[in-house]
């Protein structure tokens, strides 16, 4: 299944009143069953319902014409928001022999504790987690349908650094796997800029209290902020005890900055920061199409939790009518074979380690609204 921009465009234009198919039991041997593991419960539910809804979308688009002949099941099974549930969850859906493919977390914690599973299944799985070491660790089976944070941390630095003009650096990051990632991605590229970070300040996910964080960004003398936070409730607490405490020094963020969910939790205190962002609706035509059509089916914009399933269920089922088969060996190399095939995130361009996309998003939080800056793209 090979889309050019404006079939893809087209397809995306169909809402979710299209034929469509959503289980948690009882499989009908007519279709092809994909397993996703999203929080419908715990701190990320919001966030997995985004998820949900651009899964929905693509079931929308890809039913419209079917796959080898056939209609495209989803069967969701809750991952709590813990690594304990998603690895229950993940189980869960393999032992269901008939499912073919996965869409697994977002989040980098939960896709390290299910990843041992994923390897000895021996089936695809799809993952929205950015921590860099997830494509790197002999597992064939994970495909990444985001940047991975060797790039954000890249991006951040260099805007900051050559754009803002700013060098004495704090950094904030959450101490779970993509936080501790992150993080230091971004010091690794702000040392080679010659920026080292006065400041690298850990915290714990779930925190209530951010003010010995931002006194300990006050005090460092920093004159910008980078940032990975894990989770939007931590974000917006923590954004609004830093405007509080009259820290105003320009903030670039990482992808979890400017999620719709974020930017209304935090609402005022995120105005005039910036953001990388692996999905930006005016970044490109086919990114403005799923926006459009997001907007249609769900009556509100879309970002990245929404867009990455999108991608995901779009590619894993143009593989599968690709290979002409389910067996998994032949759906992985079919991922693999995929150059140029445009997505809602960006050109997917998959290496061998797993990664589709390589390169990031600079936006700007206007008032509320998020605002395209510019596309920076890697070659390694």
């Amino acid at each position: 299944m090979k889309l050019t921009r404006r079939e893809f465009a087209a397809g995306i234009t169909v809402t979710v009143a299209a034929p469509y198919v959503i289980t948690r039991a009882g499989a009908q041997a007519s279709t092809i069953k994909i397993g996703m593991c999203v929080p419908v419960t715990g701190p990320a539910a919001e966030q997995g319902l985004w998820a949900q809804n651009g899964a929905k979308l693509a079931l929308a688009a890809v039913n419209k014409a079917g796959v080898l002949g056939k209609q495209v099941e989803l069967v969701i099974e809750d991952d709590q928001t813990t690594n304990p549930g998603i690895v229950l969850a993940f189980s869960k859906l393999a032992a269901q022999s008939d499912i073919v493919g996965f869409l697994g977390s977002v989040r980098s914690t939960q896709i390290h504790a299910m990843a041992p599973d994923v390897l000895k299944l021996g089936k695809p799985v799809m993952i929205g987690g950015t921590d860099p070491t997830l494509t790197h660790m002999n597992n064939p089976w994970l495909f990444r349908f985001r940047p991975n944070d060797s790039y954000s941390g890249r991006v951040i630095a260099d805007f900051g650094v050559n754009t803002l003009g700013k060098k004495k650096w704090a950094i904030v990051h959450s101490t779970d796997a993509f936080g501790t990632a992150g993080g230091k991605a971004l010091s690794a590229a702000l040392e080679k800029l010659g920026a080292p970070p006065v400041l690298d300040q850990g915290y714990a996910n779930q925190s209530q209290d951010f003010t010995p964080v931002v006194l300990a960004v006050k005090q460092s003398g920093a004159d910008v902020l980078g940032t990975y936070f894990t989770f939007e409730n931590d974000l917006g607490i923590f954004a609004r005890q830093l405007r509080q405490l009259g820290v105003t020094i320009p903030w670039v963020g990482s992808p979890t900055t400017v999620n719709v969910s974020a930017i209304k939790l935090a609402g005022p205190t995120l105005y005039g920061t910036y953001g990388v962002a692996d999905y930006a609706e005016e970044s490109n035509e086919t990114s403005k199409a799923f926006g459009k059509a997001y907007r249609e089916a769900y009556k509100t914009a879309p970002d990245l939790q929404s867009a990455w399933t999108y991608d995901a269920i779009t590619v894993l089922s143009a593989a599968i009518n690709k290979a002409g088969s389910t067996d998994p060996g032949k759906i992985r190399e079919a991922i693999l074979g995929l150059k140029k095939f445009p997505g809602a995130e960006g050109e997917y361009n998959f290496d061998q380690n797993g990664d589709g996309l390589h390169g990031y998003n600079v936006v700007r939080n206007e008032k509320g609204a998020i605002v395209f800056d510019k596309h920076i793209e890697f070659d390694d």
